[in-house]
């Protein structure tokens, strides 16, 4: 019993040993993500200025002018443009149940 709960007691120091690294990792790319997130507005909030500055000076390509080449796709959008619709993925093979 005793070496039950030494065995026990060890795979738990692990798992809680294995849980902090991943809450510091999650952190870490939280604020990486956040950092990025940040940057991106500010850039649109860029591109959006110099794109209402061009309109008002009657130049109707603004995007161009900005230096964009295309818009940046909304990534949250319930279904996305189809703009390479022949390079679709193939479906997922399943996998094989592995007795232990």
């Amino acid at each position: 019993m005793d070496r039950l709960n030494a065995k026990l007691y060890l795979q738990n120091c692990f798992i809680m040993k294995e849980n902090e690294r991943l809450r510091k990792k999650a952190l870490m790319l939280n604020q990486e993500n956040q950092a990025l997130l940040t940057e991106l507005k500010q850039r649109l909030a860029k591109t959006a200025a110099n794109g209402n500055s061009a309109k008002a000076n009657g130049n109707g390509n603004a995007a161009a002018e900005a230096g964009n080449h295309a818009p940046i796709p909304d990534l949250n959008a319930a279904t996305a443009p189809q703009a390479h619709a022949g390079h679709e993925k193939a479906a997922p093979k399943s996998k094989k149940a592995v007795a232990n």
